[in-house]
């Protein structure tokens, strides 16, 4: 253990900086991510720069010494304070309402879940005005090197996977997360589903990765209603495990796509799903391409987050067959126009150049499994991953 956290504590997250200046602008934080992903490291990490008075809600002896929580918050009004898991104490949002609004400083709460907002009971409401969320991903591409993109794809973020000492110890864990979340987590967070069905539904999810979203047919497929598989499905993306990624309109007169695309968002999870343990397994894999395309998008997405602020991720599909696989929009203007190839001699398609005349697109991109940057066309570049991560995303 002691190797692994050598390593991990070595890796510098890409959102530090926007915890720092967070804790400069709202009295509390909410670092918000899947369970296993780094956030209490990442806020434990500020205790080397100022007092920190940790609690963890999962722990019955931390939540016992809230009962009153005014007043042993009193015993550590100097110090940041830290709550780990607050989905398990959502009541607690109020209580800090009228603490913060008691003594209005920047900075002095911290509160960990492992749930979006929403699924975090009264946070919304109680907090508003009062709390900035981060989410903490998995670890990206340019956390853990760009030479390590291969390992990334295939082992997933999650760190304990990464760093694992050999494909088969991530596969195990990751097996094990897999596991835990189906009879622990999910159900704590509202996806009470026997662990059977979770299952089922899970893998249904990463066999469908890539594809547009169609609960009906997943209905059909588990005996259920398409009510009760989208109410599965906001849980899932509720809890950091799914990506629904939304299609893109304009005010044009063709027949849009108008269901989102479902991703797993750590291509580990779904490698898991699909028994591949080894690296070369998964380049003979059928699936492949579908794989490549959502660990790419996802690196994008998380990206974008730090170096675009308030930009927005879409796909672009028309009934006559237009499409690309991801749109960059800022400030009502597409940026970007992005085409994913696992290939290293890539081809475009009519479509792709239709998606940029209709969206009126600035820069088409084909991220490919190439080396090289080159122009196929004025305004169409191909490019790597992490060229277009380093060299373009951040002059969008």
């Amino acid at each position: 253990m002691k190797i692994y956290f050598t390593e991990f504590m070595d890796i510098s997250r890409s959102v530090e900086v926007l915890l720092v200046e967070y804790l400069t602008i709202f009295p509390v934080v909410g670092i918000i991510g899947p369970r296993q992903v780094g956030k209490t490291t990442l806020a434990k990490n500020l205790a080397k720069k100022q007092p920190v008075h940790y609690l963890d809600l999962e722990s019955s002896a931390d939540r016992q010494k809230l009962s009153d929580p005014v007043l042993y918050l009193q015993n550590h009004r100097d110090k940041l304070i830290i709550f780990d898991e607050i989905q398990q104490m959502p009541q607690l949002m109020s209580e800090l309402r009228g603490i913060i609004d008691a003594d209005r400083q920047v900075g002095k709460f911290i509160i960990l879940g492992s749930a979006s907002p929403t699924l975090i009971k009264k946070s919304a409401d109680s907090l508003a005005g009062r709390i900035g969320y981060i989410e903490l991903s998995a670890f990206l591409l340019n956390e853990v090197g760009f030479e390590n993109e291969r390992k990334l794809w295939h082992r997933g973020g999650f760190p304990l996977s990464y760093l694992a000492a050999s494909e088969r110890g991530s596969m195990i864990w990751r097996k094990n997360f897999i596991k835990t979340y189906i009879e622990k987590d999910l159900a704590l967070l509202g996806l009470t589903a026997e662990p059977q069905t979770i299952e089922r539904f899970w893998r249904m999810l990463a066999s469908v990765h890539g594809n547009l979203w169609n609960s009906e047919s997943i209905g059909r497929s588990m005996g259920l209603t398409h009510p009760t598989v989208n109410k599965y499905l906001d849980l899932m993306e509720g809890a950091f495990l799914v990506r629904r990624l939304q299609p893109y309109f304009v005010n044009i007169s063709k027949r849009l796509v108008k269901s989102p695309k479902i991703y797993l968002r750590d291509s580990g999870i779904l490698h898991a799903f699909k028994d591949i343990i080894r690296e070369a397994d998964l380049l003979e894999d059928p699936q492949v391409g579908a794989s490549w395309e959502g660990f790419v998008i996802e690196q994008i997405i998380e990206e974008m987050k730090i170096t675009l602020i308030d930009a927005q991720a879409y796909f672009y599909r028309t009934q006559q067959g237009a499409e690309c696989d991801l749109i960059i929009e800022h400030s009502g203007i597409v940026k970007a126009a992005i085409e994913i190839k696992f290939s290293s001699a890539p081809q475009i398609g009519k479509g792709f150049r239709i998606t940029m005349e209709d969206t009126k697109a600035k820069h088409g991109f084909v991220i490919a499994k190439t080396n090289e940057t080159y122009k196929i066309e004025d305004k169409i570049t191909v490019t790597s991953l992490s060229a277009f991560l380093t060299d373009f995303l951040p002059n969008l």
